[in-house]
């Protein structure tokens, strides 16, 4: 990859990480919910997390991988991806650890989207906020290794 194109691919994801912070901002102001409405309120912003985080893992596959062919598994297939470090194309974006914690979220967010006909239960949103913390303590650093990594390799 040419330093233009890195440059790029910098800006786009640090565009993205603002996204996500705002969003983790959302979240802090939420984690205390104190009734049906705030809790509901929570897993909006939980659900708008995970989506977030999908939308940079879009922005580096189609820097690199350009497609997940496996239509039925996408969402799980694209997060699984992000953990992989594929020889002479690029590094891996996150730890097995950061994974495990977004794929948490992903099944919250895929709850959340499919749950008409249910309460949410705060219990199970306590372990996905739990969850949402320990990843924004994580995650930006591991961002930020992936772009210095890249560039590495153009010197």
């Amino acid at each position: 990859m040419d330093a233009g194109k890195v440059a790029l691919l910098r800006a786009e994801i640090e565009k993205q990480i603002e996204v996500i912070e705002r969003i983790f901002a959302r979240v802090e102001r939420r984690k205390e919910p104190k009734n049906t409405p705030s809790l509901e309120s929570l897993g909006y912003q939980l659900h708008n997390l995970y989506c977030a985080f999908e939308d940079l893992f879009k922005i580096i596959a189609r820097a690199f991988e350009n497609e997940v062919a496996d239509k039925a598994r996408y969402h799980a297939e694209l997060l699984r991806r992000m953990a992989l470090n594929i020889e002479g194309v690029r590094p891996a974006l996150f730890s097995d650890e950061t994974v495990r914690l977004l794929d948490n979220l992903r099944a919250f967010r895929h709850f959340f989207r499919h749950a008409y006909g249910y309460e949410l239960d705060p219990r199970r949103v306590e372990v996905v906020l739990e969850d949402a913390l320990k990843l924004k303590e994580r995650y930006r650093g591991e961002a930020e290794q992936f772009v210095r990594l890249l560039e590495l390799e153009l010197k």
